[in-house]
């Protein structure tokens, strides 16, 4: 069968901007070429064929719903954390399902947007990626009930949610770490954030909090040995060379995602540090690039495509007629590679 990824390697293009176009996302930046050229690709492939007998299977039950997929993140957000692609996968997830399901007239939102009217005229449905607060949604989607909310969860007893167990995946990360003979044991993370009409607030983070509480049940904490950037993987270099700096480096790092954990070995490396003979790293996400770093990494693995296509399936769901909220917990599973240092001890 002809898939996204097809159309995407023969354009020359990546998979999300191949589902955008397809999915005639307005906010995409790309030239009308390149545009014409997917098009005519996907037509080529027989990627049309497909989508139409998926769309024949399923117009019955679906009532070809129309769909928005609203992103806490501003584009220019999703730009600069290119490298870190947690929320880029969570979205092409959902937009996967959406094509596979027949369902090709979702929209795409964005908080900065001025779109309030059009969210609550004309959409059966709504999957929101990320952080946004109760206040915006209110003001957003009015009286628009079928809402799925991704990596975050509001008001659970009114709307479905798709999240991860972060307190039980740093758990288990932690215990791996301190099964290896750890005790000395660093956190650096990035911020989490929930939109609030336009104003950005700072809420908990489980891995970071989730680390703290750990370390200091077993009176092992240190707060020099934790710093907190935002999760790029300039700031995961930056902050592991203020550290480097500081010297008395821990044994170990747990860090809050691969693109920080890439960038903090980076500056390991430029200072003659080698991981994991002189400072062992567990990270998290495992996005593609974990295990074609310069060391491979051990993290946590975060199946955020399929939260994507949880949501689309939740959604689908609650238009057809299910009236009880449902709170999708998506398991994780710790990847070991070298840069733990499990092969060392």
């Amino acid at each position: 069968m002809i898939t996204i990824k097809d159309i995407a390697a023969k354009a020359n293009v990546s998979s999300s901007t191949v589902s955008r176009v397809l999915n005639d996302d307005l906010t995409l930046k790309v030239t009308e070429e390149t545009r014409h050229r997917i098009l005519e690709i996907s037509k080529e492939l027989g990627y049309t064929t497909v989508r139409n007998r998926r769309n024949v299977q399923n117009l019955a039950n679906l009532n070809n719903p129309r769909i928005g997929i609203f992103l806490a993140h501003t584009l220019e957000e999703e730009i600069d954390g290119v490298d870190d692609p947690y929320f880029t996968s969570i979205r092409q997830g959902v937009e996967s399902e959406c094509l596979n399901r027949g369902v090709f007239t979702n929209k795409v939102f964005r908080l900065s947007e001025n779109n309030q009217k059009q969210i609550v005229g004309d959409l059966d449905g709504l999957i929101i990626i990320g952080g946004i607060s109760l206040n915006a949604i209110n003001q957003l989607c009015g009286h628009l009930d079928n809402i799925v909310f991704i990596n975050h969860s509001q008001e659970e007893d009114k709307y479905d949610s798709v999240v991860v167990d972060f307190e039980k995946a740093t758990k288990n990360a932690l215990e791996h770490m301190f099964s290896l003979g750890y005790t000395r044991i660093g956190y650096i993370g990035g911020k989490e954030r929930e939109q609030d009409s336009g104003k950005n607030l700072i809420i908990e983070d489980k891995r970071q909090t989730t680390f703290e509480t750990m370390m200091k049940s077993k009176e092992i904490y240190h707060e020099d040995h934790v710093l907190i950037g935002e999760y790029t993987m300039a700031q995961g270099y930056e902050l592991m060379k203020k550290l480097i700096k500081k010297g008395n480096l821990p044994q170990a790092f747990f860090i809050g995602s691969d693109s920080m954990s890439i960038g903090a070995m980076r500056a390991l490396r430029e200072s003659n540090l080698r991981v994991p003979e002189d400072v062992a790293i567990v990270s998290f996400n495992d996005v593609q690039m974990a295990k074609f770093a310069s060391t491979p990494l051990t993290t946590v693995k975060v199946h955020t495509e399929q939260m994507g296509r949880f949501g689309v399936q939740l959604l689908l769901d609650r238009i057809n007629g299910r009236e009880i909220p449902l709170k999708v917990t998506v398991p994780t599973r710790l990847v070991i590679r070298e840069s733990c240092g499990v092969n060392s001890r």
